[in-house]
């Protein structure tokens, strides 16, 4: 196997949500000057690859967009999605032995509905990239190891009932950061209960409870789980420069928790310390994953007293480790309350697009499904174009569902045609990789 780290820069020069937006294309173009002044490129341990568009069916396969794929992306959201892929191509072929991401716009808090932008974010990398490893390399299992200071709600939202995705999530506590989600009840649908792992930490975690999380909770879960993919969803605003978040990481923290995840590919969400964190962060992750040593790497203005974490967070840590550590040991208890109503579990959803002001509600139902993760039957309504609900309907089968829910979704989609009333209706059928999309407005009928 090839023993090189692949690397993607795609700063999408097109691509902002204003001139003075944190999210910006300056979060890679000052990386890619430290790149290019260590000399990075020139060395034998790393190759440098371009990204490709990802195809409207990549993003079908993962969300359901409304009305459809194209009016939510824009080439630089499909650029970004597609380096991904790219690098999942090169791992698989045995190319490259991991590869890193270095892409925006972010695609996290992005869910499995789409109505717009949300925390930056219109597609989520990280859910694309899983999935098309699932469709297209048949890959079984997977774990999603999420670094950002802010919760990864988005890809939680979709691999929320998938038992075959583990997603681990450690993130400054949602009661003092956006989207204010990420909590240790939240384990996973009945069908995957114990499959999210929420870890929220305090405003001034550093580098020792950082590493303290990652020996004690995060890779003991993860050598059980035994994922045949790990992937870093790699926010890099827990830096204590970071003006987005509150959290003292530092760039050497950042390496070493590479250096022990060990991710076989890695993404880049957040992070907006342009200056003073990304290229010393990402250097050090690039680095790490490619075996070379970090250890000379140093941020301009490192203090390690400034840094130094209080002994009550300390403290706090170690408790909630230990919390959630027996959270996890007891998952096979699934004492969670679940709402089990005519064959479904269903619950509701309020959800706010801090980007745009859409306020969405769903209504989430899954089948109780003895063979299979269920048929997901989903409904979702948003105040579009000055206060019009938009009201579509989906039906979603999972990687390997079974004759029956098969049979079931097939049955509900023809049925929901047949009725009307819908603005769209949608059939993701991600067994057969198959995604239909019929327009009620229109009258229309589309495959992807």
């Amino acid at each position: 196997m090839n023993q090189q780290t692949g690397l993607i820069f795609f700063p999408a020069f097109d691509w902002s949500l204003s001139a003075t937006h944190p999210e910006r294309e300056e979060r890679l173009l000052y990386t890619r000057d430290q790149i290019f002044e260590e000399g990075i490129l020139d060395l034998p341990q790393v190759v440098e690859y371009k990204p490709r568009l990802a195809t409207p069916k990549d993003i079908a396969r993962t969300h359901i967009c409304i009305p459809d794929v194209e009016a939510q992306v824009t080439e630089a959201h499909l650029a970004a999605a597609g380096a991904g892929l790219v690098l999942a191509d090169a791992l698989m072929s045995g190319e490259i032995k991991n590869g890193f991401s270095l892409v925006r716009p972010p695609g996290h808090h992005s869910m499995r509905v789409v109505h717009g932008n949300r925390g930056f974010c219109n597609i989520n990398n990280v859910a694309v990239l899983v999935d098309y490893l699932r469709a297209r390399h048949k890959v079984q299992r997977v774990a999603i190891v999420d670094t950002d200071v802010h919760h990864g709600d988005g890809t939680q939202d979709i691999f929320y009932h998938d038992p075959n995705v583990l997603f681990i999530s450690f993130h400054q506590d949602g009661r003092t950061l956006y989207p204010g989600t990420g909590f240790p009840e939240e384990m996973g649908g009945p069908a995957a209960y114990g499959r999210t792992v929420n870890i929220p930490l305090p405003p001034g975690t550093s580098d020792e409870g950082l590493h303290y999380v990652l020996d004690n909770l995060v890779l003991p879960i993860l050598r059980e789980f035994q994922p045949d993919l790990i992937i870093n969803s790699a926010g890099q605003d827990n830096h204590y420069s970071d003006p987005l978040g509150g959290m003292k990481i530092s760039a050497q923290g950042y390496a070493r928790m590479a250096q022990k995840l060990q991710p076989d590919l890695a993404v880049l969400e957040g992070g907006y310390a342009v200056e003073s964190a990304l290229p010393y962060v990402n250097l050090g992750i690039i680095m790490a994953m490619a075996g070379l040593d970090f250890s000379g790497i140093r941020e301009p203005d490192f203090d390690p007293e400034a840094l130094r974490q209080d002994a009550r967070i300390t403290n706090y840590i170690s408790q909630l480790v230990d919390e959630i550590g027996q959270l996890w040991s007891r998952q096979s208890n699934k004492s969670q309350e679940f709402t089990l109503t005519n064959g479904y579990y269903q619950r509701t959803k309020h959800l706010f697009y801090d980007t745009c002001f859409i306020r969405e509600e769903q209504l989430e139902k899954v089948a109780c499904c003895s063979q299979c993760a269920g048929l997901m039957d989903l409904v979702s309504a948003a105040n579009l174009n000055k206060g019009r609900a938009g009201k579509v309907r989906a039906l979603i089968l999972p990687f390997q569902s079974c004759p029956g829910c098969q049979q079931a979704a097939e049955n509900l989609y023809k049925q929901a045609k047949k009725q009307g009333g819908w603005e769209h209706i949608y059939l993701s059928d991600r067994s057969g990789d198959r995604y239909l999309h019929y327009d009620g407005l229109a009258k229309k009928a589309r495959e992807y």
